[in-house]
């Protein structure tokens, strides 16, 4: 099968499409066609050396852990799903799952089905994406109808659909983003929207209960500035950074949780997931599709910081 392998850490001219054994499922897990494959910021993380380079190992390896496609082989002992069934899931993460590959093997209950509504490249650009809005909000946060969450970077893969869930969850909802997205967001389910490149988010949100930060103190002290409009009691979901003690001892003296944060896998919330985008109450972005071969276009393209939605790559029909 192709494959997109890199043999060292790197930049984006590490990646090269290879062939590679077809993987076999073993007892309780099955193996997938993959139609489409999410690419996500820990991607190229990794690929550099961050992200989950050290879960990884030394390369060669092969990226990815958002797939969209059909049950090809089911191992033994599996009754969750069978061949033919379109699924999508973000498995063994943060292990490696190899989903830039034709075929992947995974645990079968790792899997959703596939929202029915929507196409496979579509399907791709959900699972980390949706499963890290969702979990933050629902399973750490605990949003409850009236509260005010704060999102940074409300226009990117993860951030368009937590505003969407935090949304259906009665939340007010107030997005960081630049100017241009916020028509789109506000159709959305954003009720305020500030333009971080000319404002200071810090001078106009005030009394949040949740801020859901997807951009981290390395850019412009975001997590720190962000205990600035929480109230007393209230929460920092911190997702790419984590918390550092320097965060930890200033939410601590103002009075505020801060939380370090790492999506796992989780059919369960991609299946209640999936019942929202075939209802229409959530819809995924694509900002661009890619041909497997352009992996490192598409990385170069990521890496750029400005993406609107979730970047995809064609891997097969």
């Amino acid at each position: 099968m192709r494959a997109v392998l890199q043999h060292s850490i790197g930049g984006p001219d590490v990646l090269s499409v290879e062939q590679v054994p077809r993987p076999e499922p073993l007892p309780t897990e099955v193996r997938v066609k993959v139609h489409a494959a999410g690419i996500n910021p820990v991607d190229w993380k990794t690929r550099a050396g961050a992200g989950m380079a050290d879960v990884l190992g030394r390369p060669p390896f092969i990226l990815g852990w958002d797939v969209s496609g059909t049950v090809d082989k089911v191992g033994f002992g599996v009754t969750t799903l069978r061949e033919g069934d379109e699924v999508y899931g973000m498995p063994w993460f943060p292990r490696a799952a190899g989903g830039y590959a034709e075929y992947v093997t995974e645990p079968a209950r790792q899997f959703a089905r596939k929202p029915s509504s929507i196409s496979h490249e579509q399907a791709a650009a959900v699972p980390l994406a949706a499963l890290t809005a969702w979990q933050a909000l629902v399973d750490t946060a605990h949003i409850q109808p009236g509260q005010r969450v704060l999102i940074h970077a409300a226009a990117g893969g993860v951030g368009h659909l937590a505003v969407q869930f935090a949304q259906h969850l009665g939340a007010h909802v107030i997005g960081t983003a630049r100017a241009t997205s916020h028509h789109w967001l506000t159709t959305l389910g954003a009720d305020e929207l500030i333009d971080y490149t000319t404002t200071r988010f810090e001078h106009t949100a005030t009394d949040i209960d949740v801020v859901i930060d997807l951009v981290g103190d390395h850019h412009d002290n975001t997590s720190t500035r962000s205990l600035q409009v929480l109230r007393p009691g209230g929460l920092l979901v911190a997702i790419p950074a984590g918390v550092s003690p320097e965060l930890a001892t200033a939410a601590q003296t103002k009075g505020i949780h801060a939380t370090p944060f790492l999506v796992e896998p989780d059919a369960p919330a991609l299946t209640t997931i999936a019942t929202l985008i075939d209802s229409g109450t959530v819809t995924v972005e694509i900002e661009e599709v890619f041909p497997l071969e352009k992996a490192a276009q598409a990385h170069t393209r990521g890496e750029s910081n400005h993406t609107h939605g979730k970047l995809v790559l064609h891997v097969t029909s």
